[in-house]
C-alpha cells in the first residue's frame, strides 16, 4: 500500500517454493521467456489436433504455443480464452488488461506448487527507464484488470527480500493485484511478504466481487488488502516472523479499504490462520483509508475460522492512521475458534449476533454469481 511501513533493512525469511523439482523449476524460470512454435503439448495437455480454438498452451521448454504466460496473454484478443500452463517457474511480470474478459488459467501440474509465476519488483525498485520507482501497484508480479478471470492450481509470488536491497525503503511487493469483477481463484497460492495479495477494484466507484477457495496466502504486513468484495472460503493464512525497528515481532493479516457505500468488504469463512511469529504478536487486521480515497470505511468479517496463537487475542485490531480508528470501521467476528480467538476484552472484539451472521454469507457477498458451482477441471 502507499502508506509507509517498517524499515526495509530488517532480516526476513525467504519464500520457499517447496515440492519436488523446485530448484530445477527455478533454474528454468531464470531464462528470458521467448515465443515458441505451436506444437503438441505432450503429457501436459491435449495434442494440437484436440485443441479448442480458444485454448493456448504455455510450456517453459517450448513444447506448447508459448514459453511465457505474458506472451500467451498478449496473443489473444477478446473474451473466453483458456491458458493451460505446464509445470515450471515463469519468472516474469504478467498483465491482463480489461479487454481480455472471461479468461481462465489452468495449472497443469498436480497442485499449485508445480506452476509458479514470480518476480521481485518492490514499490521502491527503480524502473529500468529511469522514470522513477514502481510504486505498490506497479510492483505486482501479476495484474488482472479484466472481469471474469479464473485461475486453478497456480502459485502467484513476489520474492523481493528486504535484506537483499537495504537501499530500498518502499518494500511493498505485491504478488498479484486483482481488480476485475467475478474473479475466482481455486486451490492457488499467494506468496510474498508485505502486501502479498491486493484484492481491489478498477475504480472506487466499482464493486469487484472476488472468490478465493481453498487457497493459501502468506506474508507479514497487510498481506491481504484492498477494496474488493472478496470471499475467502476454506483458505489458509500464514503470518511470517517480521520484526520492527525495536526488534519486536510485528505484522498484520488484513488491511481492507472498502468504500463506505459498499455493503460487502472482506468475508473470511471456515479459514485457518497460523503463524511463524511468537504468540500474540500479530494483529488480525487494521483499516486502510488511503489518501486517494478518504471515503473508505473498511469492512472485514471473520467467521467460523481457526485463529492460531500468533494472533493477539486481547487486542487483535490496530489503527493504520489515528485519524481513522478501527473502532469506527466495520470489523466483526463470529464463532471463531483457537487460542487467537479467545475473547478477554469484549470491546476489542466486535461480534456478530446470530441474526447478523445469517446475512454474512458468500451468497450475500456475491449475489447471482456462484463460482463455487464451477467444476474444477
Amino acid at each position: 500500500m502507499s502508506s509507509p511501513h517498517t524499515p526495509s533493512s530488517l532480516p526476513r525469511r525467504g519464500i520457499l517454493f517447496a515440492g519436488a523439482g523446485a530448484a530445477a523449476a527455478l533454474a528454468v524460470g531464470a531464462a528470458a521467456p521467448a515465443q515458441a512454435r505451436p506444437r503438441p503439448f505432450g503429457r501436459y495437455g491435449s495434442p494440437t489436433a484436440r485443441r479448442t480454438p480458444r485454448t493456448l498452451y504455455v510450456h517453459p521448454h517450448g513444447r506448447g504455443d508459448f514459453t511465457s504466460v505474458q506472451a500467451a496473454v498478449t496473443a489473444v484478443a477478446g473474451s473466453g480464452w483458456t491458458l493451460v500452463i505446464a509445470p515450471g517457474t515463469y519468472r516474469e511480470t504478467v498483465s491482463v488488461d480489461r479487454s481480455r474478459t472471461e479468461m481462465t488459467w489452468l495449472g497443469a501440474g498436480d497442485g499449485p506448487r508445480d506452476v509458479v509465476i514470480v518476480y521481485d519488483n518492490a514499490a521502491g525498485t527503480p524502473k529500468p527507464d529511469g522514470s522513477g520507482t514502481y510504486g505498490t501497484t506497479g510492483s505486482a508480479t501479476t495484474t488482472v484488470r479484466a472481469d471474469g478471470f479464473t485461475a486453478h492450481r497456480i502459485t502467484f509470488a513476489n520474492d523481493f527480500l528486504r535484506e537483499e536491497h537495504p537501499g530500498i525503503s518502499g518494500t511493498q511487493a505485491v504478488a498479484i493485484k486483482v481488480q476485475g469483477d467475478r474473479s475466482a481463484f481455486h486451490h492457488c497460492r499467494f506468496l510474498g511478504h508485505q502486501d502479498t495479495l491486493y484484492a481491489d477494484s478498477n475504480a472506487a466507484s466499482l464493486f469487484a466481487r472476488q472468490f478465493f477457495s481453498h487457497c493459501y496466502v502468506e506474508g507479514d504486513v497487510d498481506f491481504v488488502f484492498g477494496r474488493a468484495s472478496a470471499v475467502f472460503e476454506h483458505c489458509r493464512f500464514r503470518t511470517l516472523n517480521r520484526t520492527d525497528a525495536s526488534g519486536a515481532p510485528y505484522g498484520f493479516v488484513f488491511a481492507p479499504s472498502t468504500e463506505a457505500d459498499n455493503p460487502h468488504g472482506y468475508l473470511v469463512t471456515r479459514g485457518h490462520v497460523s503463524s511463524d511469529a511468537p504468540d500474540g504478536f500479530y494483529k488480525l487486521a487494521r483499516p486502510w483509508v488511503p489518501s486517494s480515497s478518504t471515503t473508505a470505511r473498511p469492512m472485514l468479517t471473520v467467521r467460523d475460522t481457526w485463529l492460531g496463537p500468533g494472533i493477539d487475542a486481547v487486542a487483535p485490531y490496530a489503527n493504520m492512521r489515528d485519524a481513522h480508528p478501527w473502532q469506527a470501521q466495520r470489523f466483526a467476528e463470529y464463532r471463531n475458534t483457537g487460542p487467537g480467538a479467545h475473547i478477554t476484552v469484549p470491546a476489542e472484539r466486535p461480534q456478530l449476533t446470530a441474526r447478523q451472521a445469517r446475512s454474512a454469507t458468500r451468497a450475500a457477498w456475491l449475489g447471482d454469481w456462484e463460482p463455487w458451482k464451477t467444476a474444477c477441471p
